[in-house]
């Protein structure tokens, strides 16, 4: 007999909210002959991927996997995390298998859910747009041991993981709702959780007919009964200790002070969640395949864990209930609450905005009171009458070094020949001799030095290409800076790596910069925040609109790599190949200049890299000879309009001001000598149709077509689809990588001005620039050149045949890679 779970609600809308599992469970499919459908919704992280390992390695009569979603508001970001996923079912020969992410689809403040929700943002703060805070999110670290780490597998996955055929690309990518409908409209199903609940959530709400092709929903999530033992004190201790987190029911443990009680997956979404609790990702896979199997040839149990059933309902908000404080946007400001939600009901109290907000602190004490995503037991209507793995079985080998019976099963499986992986990168391509590109300047005059800083939008790649075709007599590329909080995630550095490999400078050093605007929590989103995470944001710019992944893979990567030198509580395996950092860069570039050197830096995303350099290097301003600063809008009697198209309400910043105002602050109104190069400027630069037109009359090189290759892509999408209007912004970029190297070639118009930028006010006002005749430092603004001139010279550099690509993309690479290398005779 098929297990059944029941959820008493008081209302539909209570259900709606909390996603009733035991509900739809209670209405799930009739068993059918054959193997067992599965569906896993997962955030990537690495645990994840060997959760994933496990089920791909079952025998597919009995377990077929069907579809993989993933949950994009946790340990992992959309672009990368989709991309990673593709490589690891091709290399176990599973590219059958469906693979949703993201989606632009919205819910109205009325609480209408459009199609296509993509699950960027927990249900509370969803809005129409994949704009949005991280009231949730901020507890995940941005950088080590974070977000970074799992984008990039610790820099793994790109020296291990072969690249097939299948890649994000925009429009055409399958959304997870999608792909959530057509796998369980197929037939009956079994749903894994591995992450937070958002994509199952706005499904059951917005296909509650499909709940009776759902067999069984396994979940892993919550605190249930669980004493987390980190920061206990050790047993007859002799010395003094102060426990921190010691015996509680989660694992936030960047959020300890505010709230000991809730549990990562949980806490991601807690409106979006009615669990049933099985430890780790990897372990809840073992114990799904288990019950799954045992259930099926009539048996109760499990073989991997004690289930026990038990009441339980996740905390949703804080008592007193009732009370508008303005943290509840499901109730705040409303005659009726959203989602028909009961006023003063147990999703109506205090909702925790951050993991510092102030509510849930207690005075004198380092442990917090808010239990938001807390999955507790309790008696009360809401309850779900559920099964809870409550303990992992002990290896019933009491010769084994393994202490748990899943432990053996894991690495049996892993090991069994059948549906083994079919190759990883080195076998895929035995001949891959990782070798570094350098150019050969011997015997050259060589240019004034550079440094680029850049956060990784389409218009610093083709600025960066540009500058690198350059003649080296005229400047000399020594360094590029890449900021973590801007257009694209700080993963996205892989792609600068590989953008070099292709061009031949491995030689140039790449430093990684902050991931959050000076002034800021380092875990937070402050300002990043503005910039859409759906299409035309994140997603596009951490795949480079998809074409990333044509470009050839460069032997130098991210990688999570360190010493003790650097901070590390131990040296890795390999510390000499430790990320640097955007002011380690800075340094390296500073000591290696003759004395009567100095540096000239064009910044074409915020100011941060740049501001923390002027703050930490006293000898900075003697350093550096001249700043282009790409960005800024003067707000003038024109009265004309910034690029802010997220922020209606601040009608005069542009997005590299707005995106650290602070740090604007600092570095515009220094002593230093800045040329900028602000949006009115670069509105001249932007037409596709000009560019486009340019680059069709000049010889083709491997840069040009890359290149040509994507302004056509920003120029389709921009004509066919709403959300990619904002397309033209990054083609204007271009211009301060030009007018560093043209200069008066391009006829330009320079007016100085002494202007003044607001920093730490409001969203509303923050990244403007006003004139200020009272300022004591002024800054040089191209006010015009000639356009057709600068077109030409795009052009023509681009088509230019000295310093071009030595390897022109990763299909050239993997011929390379296919055949042995030939050896020269005598």
């Amino acid at each position: 007999m098929r297990r059944k779970m029941v959820l008493p609600l008081r209302t539909a809308a209570a259900a709606a909210v909390l996603v009733a599992i035991a509900v739809l469970v209670s209405g799930g499919a009739a068993a059918e002959v054959g193997p067992q459908r599965i569906l896993l919704d997962t955030d990537m992280d690495t645990d994840d991927l060997l959760a994933l390992l496990y089920i791909l390695k079952q025998n597919r009569s009995e377990f077929d996997l069907k579809a993989v979603s993933i949950s994009v508001n946790a340990w992992s970001d959309a672009g990368h995390a989709v991309n990673h996923l593709y490589d690891i079912l091709y290399m176990m020969g599973r590219d059958d298998i469906l693979v949703g992410v993201g989606g632009d689809g919205g819910i109205s403040d009325s609480g209408t859910i459009y199609s296509n929700v993509g699950g960027y943002l927990p249900m509370i703060d969803q809005g129409m747009t994949t704009v949005g805070g991280c009231r949730y999110r901020q507890a995940i670290p941005l950088e080590g041991g974070g977000r970074l780490d799992k984008d990039t597998n610790f820099g793994i996955r790109r020296g291990f993981l072969p690249q097939g055929d299948r890649r994000y690309t925009p429009v055409q990518q399958p959304t997870t709702q999608q792909v959530m409908v057509d796998t369980i409209s197929a037939g009956p199903t079994t749903v894994i959780l591995i992450g937070s609940h958002t994509n199952f959530a706005i499904f059951l709400m917005t296909h509650p007919h499909l709940k009776r092709n759902v067999e069984h929903i396994y979940i892993m999530g919550g605190g249930v009964r669980s004493k987390n033992p980190t920061g206990c004190c050790p047993k007859n201790i002799t010395t003094s200790c102060t426990p921190q987190q010691c015996g509680d029911h989660g694992n936030l443990f960047t959020s300890y002070s505010t709230n000991p009680n809730a549990e990562f997956n949980i806490f991601e979404d807690p409106f979006s969640s009615y669990q049933s609790y099985f430890m780790w990702d990897s372990f809840t896979s073992g114990v799904a395949i288990s019950s799954m199997r045992n259930e099926k040839n009539g048996e109760f149990g499990n073989d991997f864990a004690e289930l026990e059933y038990m009441n339980i309902t996740v905390i949703t908000s804080n008592k007193p209930y009732g009370v508008n404080d303005g943290s509840n946007p499901l109730f705040d400001g409303r005659t009726t609450p959203k989602f028909g939600l009961q006023k003063g009901g147990v999703h109506s109290g205090h909702v925790q905005n951050g993991i510092t907000d102030s509510f849930c602190r207690i005075e004198g004490s380092n442990k917090g009171r808010c239990e938001d995503g807390y999955t507790k037991e309790v008696s009360s209507p809401e309850a779900a009458h559920i099964r809870v793995a409550t303990k992992a079985k002990q290896n019933m080998d009491k010769y084994s070094p393994l202490d748990r019976e899943f432990f053996k099963s894991f690495l049996e499986a892993l090991n069994r020949r059948e549906n083994s992986g079919h190759f990883n990168l080195k076998a895929q391509f035995p001949f891959n001799g990782e070798v570094l590109y350098k150019p050969d300047f011997k015997n050259k005059k060589i240019g004034r030095p550079i440094i680029i800083d850049m956060d990784m939008s389409p218009g610093d790649f083709v600025s960066l290409i540009y500058l690198l075709k350059a003649p080296i007599e005229v400047i000399n590329l020594k360094g590029i800076l890449v900021s973590g909080n801007g257009w694209a995630h700080v993963a996205s550095i892989d792609i600068v790596y590989d953008m070099l490999h292709m061009m031949g400078r491995d030689d140039i050093p790449v430093g990684r910069g902050n991931t959050t605007a000076l002034g800021t929590p380092t875990l937070g989103c402050n300002y990043a925040s503005i910039i859409p995470q759906g299409c035309g944001g994140f997603i596009d710019s951490d795949t480079l609109y998809g074409l990333a992944r044509s470009l050839p893979r460069s032997p130098r990567r991210y990688t999570a790599e360190n010493s003790v030198e650097h901070g590390a509580p131990r040296n890795t395996d390999h510390p000499e190949l430790r990320q640097p950092l955007a002011f380690e860069v800075w340094q390296s570039i500073k000591e290696q200049l003759d004395p009567s050197e100095k540096i000239t830096i064009l910044s074409n995303g915020p100011l941060t890299n740049l501001a923390n350099i002027v703050l930490s290097d006293r000898n900075a301003s003697s350093i550096i000879e001249e700043i282009y600063l790409v960005g800024g809008h003067i707000r003038d009697e024109n009265d004309s309009k910034g690029n802010v198209f997220t922020v209606p309400s601040n009608r005069y910043a542009e997005f590299n001001m707005l995106l650290d105002p602070l740090a604007a602050k600092i570095v515009l109104e220094s002593s230093l000598d800045i040329t900028l190069i602000p949006l009115i400027s670069q509105r001249k630069a932007a037409s596709f149709q000009f560019i486009l037109h340019a680059l069709k009359h000049v010889d083709h090189t491997p840069e040009s077509g890359f290149v040509r290759r994507l302004m056509l892509l920003l120029y389709d999408l921009q004509q066919k689809h709403r959300l990619y209007n904002h397309m033209d912004m990054f083609l204007g970029e271009v211009l301060g990588a030009v007018y560093l190297v043209e200069g008066l070639n391009i006829k330009p118009s320079l007016q100085l001005k002494s202007i003044s930028i607001v920093a730490n006010s409001t969203i509303s006002t923050d990244g403007q620039i006003v004139i200020n005749k009272e300022s004591a430092n002024s800054v040089k603004v191209l006010g015009d050149f000639s356009s057709e001139e600068y077109y030409k010279r795009v052009a023509n550099s681009l088509g230019n045949m000295k310093q071009t690509a030595v390897i022109t993309s990763f299909e050239e690479q993997t011929i390379i890679w296919s055949r042995p290398p030939v050896k020269l005779e005598g």
